[in-house]
């Protein structure tokens, strides 16, 4: 097994406001052109991926509101509250503010009374303003927040992307990974990661990356270390892709089986989602570059819908099924032969 000395990355806790809040501006691209009522954002942490829109709560009934997540104000709520009387308004807000509520969002570019935003000041309630529409407003933070709060784990191997399918090169200490990888880019696929491998378990699917240390490096023993992007350009790498196969490498050992016919698929459990794995045994004069890329057009071929070992698998069903006189040659691909003269 490959994965079986992993490094498991402790899972992200918590994260605070102050960081969400400079993500979003950042990385997100989610405007927040408004600091409605300002507090210690440092010392107010969102431990949760899930958002809430706190229709109930404003309503009075608080016995399942799930204060730790972020409170998203839309148009729906905003307009409850602003058909309620002054004196109905405070005391909906306050069925919000008597909860430790990391941050509240208004959406849409949505507002709130300003007495009511004195009671947030009060209750040190951080609320920012954002004319981005409701929906897609949760869809992206909830996307980034999944991100942080995502299981991860790192092995040791080579990640490239050959044919737009994610190959993790797998294999014992010394076998020859980095230098698949580098042959591979040198055809003109993509190097994600040599050595060290991020596996990030995003919505049950496994993205990969390198670490900030080792992006677009490469270690050749007996070379030394190799900046990809420098020597083969920025067409070379990429910083993230998802893993679809495993190749990993071994010595040739007689004693072992070895798949044949593709008929019989290995898989191995990474973070509890299954990955197709080929153990590819290693011999003088095996092209592991070329079957790599063998593997990545066989593996698009079957997700589009052929597969090649079911397709021969048939083929001699249908030639045992004809019943041919016992011993007889099997047919040519053709039957004449044109004169081929030089």
């Amino acid at each position: 097994m490959p994965f079986g000395d992993n490094e498991t990355i402790p899972k992200t806790e918590k994260i605070s406001v102050s960081y969400l809040i400079e993500r979003l501006s950042e990385r997100v691209q989610v405007t927040l052109n408004t600091i409605i009522a300002e507090s210690d954002t440092d010392q107010r942490f969102v431990t949760e991926a899930e958002l809430h829109r706190p229709g109930l709560a404003l309503a009075g009934y608080v016995k399942l509101f799930t204060h730790q997540r972020i409170q998203v104000i839309g148009n729906t709520e905003n307009r409850y509250i602003h058909n309620l009387s002054k004196e109905e308004q405070i005391e909906a807000f306050r069925n919000l503010t008597q909860f430790k509520i990391p941050v509240l969002f208004l959406t849409h570019g949505n507002t709130l009374p300003n007495y009511l935003i004195e009671i947030a000041k009060e209750a040190n309630i951080p609320i920012y303003g954002t004319p981005v529409e409701t929906t897609r407003f949760m869809h992206l933070v909830r996307d980034f927040l999944e991100d942080q709060f995502a299981l991860q784990t790192m092995v040791h191997g080579s990640m490239v992307d050959v044919y737009g399918i994610g190959i993790l090169i797998a294999g014992k200490s010394g076998i020859g990974k980095s230098e698949v990888a580098l042959d591979l880019v040198e055809r003109g696929h993509r190097l994600v990661a040599d050595d060290v491998v991020i596996l990030t378990k995003k919505n049950n699917v496994l993205m990969t990356s390198a670490t900030e240390m080792n992006k677009h490096f490469i270690e050749i023993r007996g070379l030394g270390i190799i900046d990809i992007m420098s020597m083969f350009g920025v067409r070379a790498i990429r910083y993230q892709k998802r893993l679809e196969v495993v190749l990993e490498l071994s010595l040739w050992d007689e004693s072992k089986d070895i798949e044949r016919t593709g008929l019989n698929r290995d898989t191995v459990s990474i973070m509890g989602v299954e990955i197709p794995m080929i153990n590819l045994p290693i011999t003088p004069g095996k092209n592991i570059t070329v079957i790599a890329e063998v593997i990545a057009m066989n593996y698009l071929l079957r997700h589009y819908g052929y597969d090649a070992a079911e397709a021969f698998q048939d083929k001699v069903k249908t030639h045992i099924a004809e019943k041919d006189h016992p011993g007889a040659m099997p047919k040519r691909a053709i039957e004449y032969f044109e004169g081929d003269i030089e």
